[in-house]
């Protein structure tokens, strides 16, 4: 407020002077200038009613001679009186209007609007720090889930395209550079409620910055960041960032895993990405050799991922020599049906159109169909606004940077246990993962899969702590059960329970839970809304324990137990 009213005061300084001088220069002439009043006596007006006279007179909100009617000096005076200060306030309105519509007072005043916004939220909330398309991503997705956030970007376009969304829950959001700190604090990274930081911006230099920034004044508050060079990863690690995504590295990992362990990779698949892929896809993937068009950052990710997984490669590339390839490397960009049959496109397995340009990564796929129709075809989308094109490709894969980056961010905001999870589950056996991708399967099938972590505590879980607290002990399964029919079991089964530093991977239904425990469910989004009924409802709990109804009261629950 006060940058406001100081800018106001600086901008106005000239007319605020101006009619100051004209109202004294008017008010002593009308106090000067003798008059008669209504008995023809001489009369002087005093310095209220000159004041009084000019006010009404000088906006022309009215006019009238009072006291007493004017001599005729009085009246030249005010005639000089009525140019001077209606002037004057033309002037002082036209300068005030200027200045409400410069760029850097609409700024302070969205500002303003913007801290009052985020200083009025009093629930859990995420500041995310860019709002491409990775951030948008993000933004949908936590909104789907009733979570709040906060953005900051430097692009206005992109914050004016956030305003006019019709998004579920009121985000606050901000044009600035997240990477300055007094920008982060005006977001509210002092917030007592927010979650923590997502550093999205394009500029790994700003990302870093604002990671710097964020674990400097909050150690224990999580960030998390996207980065696009194995530097400024290795930077990032060294102060404690809690997640570091490199969407080529994770991507390149990704598809190594489909390549080598399809069914470790469709369940991996089914954890982390919202729009996971179908049951059917297990079977579509053969060994043999691969062919990677263009040998960038992200074609030197998936060379080297997919070597140490067993993968025969070869690579086209234009700049063999400046690129560093393999021996036995291909010149070209393998738009041209000659690079790709010396690249012998017949015999291979899958192909990957990795270059910066989507047109010629999807000229890439095409060609290499009409040579080979059986090719696994892996597919780079640059820009977000080609997604049509890319889904009428029909490509088995399609890497896009920004989903790579939500699904890894937002499955780690879920939980951190997920992770805990997925690190087991590439140690397991193709037959353990088959087994655990047919319990999928059968509680969800091919619509949407659903990650939550339950912590049971008096915050977060009070009727099940009520319920320990009174009865002794409480199983597993009974947080399974439907609230309203304990007969039937909710679409969901836990993956990991954690008690203390012991770790249960799919814990059994029999399991005794205990304050302080942590559990990892996975199923169906309803699922997860009809447990809440019985890890915050008592009577919900003990009807799907019993069958019984309980006590409405704490005493009669105490009086019940001894009894």
């Amino acid at each position: 407020m006060q940058n406001i009213l100081y800018l106001l005061l600086r901008r106005l300084r000239t007319p605020l002077i101006m009619l100051i001088v004209v109202y004294a220069i008017t008010i002593a002439g009308f106090v000067l200038i003798p008059g008669q009043d209504d008995q023809g006596e001489p009369w002087r007006m005093g310095f209220f009613h000159a004041f009084y006279f000019l006010s009404y007179m000088a906006t022309t909100i009215g006019f009238g001679e009072i006291p007493f009617a004017f001599t005729n000096a009085q009246r030249m005076w005010a005639m000089v009186s009525i140019y001077l200060s209606v002037s004057a306030w033309l002037y002082a309105i036209g300068a005030t209007l200027q200045v409400f519509q410069e760029a850097s007072f609409l700024r302070l005043i969205r500002l303003r609007r913007f801290i009052k916004s985020v200083n009025a939220l009093d629930e859990p909330f995420w500041l995310i720090c860019g709002y491409g398309v990775t951030g948008s991503l993000i933004v949908r997705e936590l909104a789907a889930q009733q979570i709040r956030s906060v953005v900051l970007d430097v692009d206005q376009a992109r914050v004016d395209s956030l305003e006019l969304e019709n998004a579920l829950v009121p985000i606050p959001v901000f044009c600035a550079d997240a990477s300055r700190p007094d920008n982060l604090e005006y977001a509210g990274i002092r917030h007592p409620c927010c979650q923590g930081v997502m550093a999205l911006t394009n500029n790994d230099n700003a990302n870093l910055s604002i990671a710097i920034a964020s674990k400097l004044q909050y150690p224990k508050r999580q960030v998390f960041s996207r980065t696009q060079s194995a530097q400024h990863a290795a930077n990032l690690a060294s102060f404690g960032t809690d997640l570091i995504v490199d969407p080529f590295k994770v991507y390149a990992e990704y598809l190594a895993l489909a390549v080598s362990s399809p069914k470790k990779h469709l369940v991996f698949d089914w954890l982390t990405n919202p729009q996971h892929r179908a049951l059917s896809s297990l079977y579509k993937i053969r060994q043999g050799r691969w062919i990677i068009c263009g040998y960038g950052r992200y074609g030197q990710a998936l060379y080297k991922a997919l070597v140490q997984v067993g993968v025969d490669i070869t690579v086209i590339e234009p700049d063999i020599q400046g690129r560093h390839t393999p021996d036995d490397s291909v010149e070209g960009t393998g738009t041209e049906a000659g690079t790709l049959r010396q690249a012998r496109v017949e015999t291979a397995v899958g192909i990957v159109a990795g270059t910066a340009n989507d047109a010629d990564n999807l000229s890439i796929i095409m060609t290499a169909r009409e040579l080979n129709p059986k090719l696994t075809c892996v597919v780079r989308q640059n820009r977000h606004s080609n997604e049509r094109v890319f889904q009428h490709a029909n490509c088995d894969f399609v890497m896009k940077s920004g989903a790579v980056i939500a699904s890894r961010i937002m499955a780690y905001s879920r939980s951190s246990l997920l992770l805990v999870f997925i690190e087991h589950l590439l140690q397991q056996s193709d037959v353990w993962a088959h087994t655990l991708l047919n319990r999928l399967n059968h509680h969800v099938g091919d619509e949407r899969l659903e990650t939550w972590e339950v912590v049971i505590n008096e915050d977060k879980t009070p009727a099940v702590c009520s319920f320990i607290a009174v009865e002794g002990s409480l199983q597993l399964k009974y947080l399974m059960k439907n609230p309203h029919d304990r007969q039937v079991m909710l679409d969901c089964f836990p993956l990991l329970l954690q008690q203390g530093d012991d770790l249960d991977y799919l814990p059994g239904e029999l399991q005794v839970l205990q304050p302080g425990d942590r559990v990892l469910f996975c199923g169906r989004a309803e699922a997860s809304r009809e447990m809440e009924w019985n890890l915050n409802n008592y009577n919900m709990l003990h009807y799907s324990v019993t069958g019984d109804d309980a006590g409405h009261t704490v005493l009669a629950r105490i009086l019940r137990k001894f009894i």
